[in-house]
């Protein structure tokens, strides 16, 4: 059984170290000016991962942060991985060969499901998925459009092409320290075979213990991104990883 891993976020805008709540870009908070010294915070209180998101990249469709990426990678020794904008086979090779283990692809995998199946036969599991979900539909183009697609269902399609991670975020708990959408999460686990990676809404302690007792039953959570709760001071990392 894999160990359920909490994955600290920095998501970078214009160079800073943001949140944005429900993923709206009118809603931001500056947390810091230097994404190197938040890198260094979390690995100090006991990261094992970090997750990186490029917010300007995922709103206009190319990398915007890959000089604050390439300082963060320059400056921590854990495994990094990357979202935002990577909707190219020449971008994902891009960014994993500047060191990032793992790429997210976002909205390309709802347009052009054939490009993850190529990427995936090309670089393996250093390759996931993110699935935004707004009220049960994925959203994309960082969470300003909602298609078509029912969560679940395009869960189960990007899981057929072999994808090992999907990172699953319910846009309307993402920042709004509520609690996870614990339903949803579920049933996403239930739905697919692959690893899954739980995003958005954790304000307490007991947020991911709930989570851990989703894993308990469904062993492919695999782990949680915390955002605004960590950089709030509402809950500590080493609290969570107790």
């Amino acid at each position: 059984m894999k160990l359920f891993q909490i994955y600290p976020a920095i998501d970078l805008r214009g160079g800073k170290v943001v949140r944005l709540q429900q993923g709206r870009a009118d809603a931001e908070t500056v947390y810091s000016d230097d994404p190197v010294a938040v890198a260094k915070r979390w690995v100090g209180d006991g990261a094992q991962w970090l997750h990186v998101v490029d917010l300007d990249g995922a709103f206009e469709g190319v990398p915007r942060n890959w000089d604050s990426v390439r300082a963060i990678l320059g400056a921590v020794r854990i495994p990094v991985q990357l979202g935002g904008g990577l909707r190219t086979r020449e971008q994902a090779a891009a960014a994993l060969a500047m060191g990032v283990t793992r790429v997210v692809v976002g909205t390309k995998a709802c347009e052009s499901p054939e490009l993850v199946g190529a990427l995936v036969t090309e670089f393996g599991n250093r390759i996931a998925v993110g699935i935004d979900a707004r009220d049960g539909f994925v959203a994309v183009k960082g969470w300003v459009e909602k298609t078509k697609w029912p969560s679940v269902e395009f869960s189960q399609r990007i899981d057929q092409l072999g994808v090992e991670t999907i990172i699953f975020t319910d846009v309307s708990t993402d920042g709004m320290l509520q609690g996870p959408n614990i339903a949803a999460v579920s049933a996403v686990c239930a739905a697919v075979q692959c690893d899954v990676i739980a995003s958005g809404g954790v304000s307490q302690v007991e947020d991911v213990r709930r989570l851990q007792a989703v894993s308990a039953e469904r062993p492919n959570l695999v782990g949680v991104i915390v955002g605004k709760a960590l950089y709030d001071g509402r809950v500590t990392l080493r609290g969570l990883q107790g």
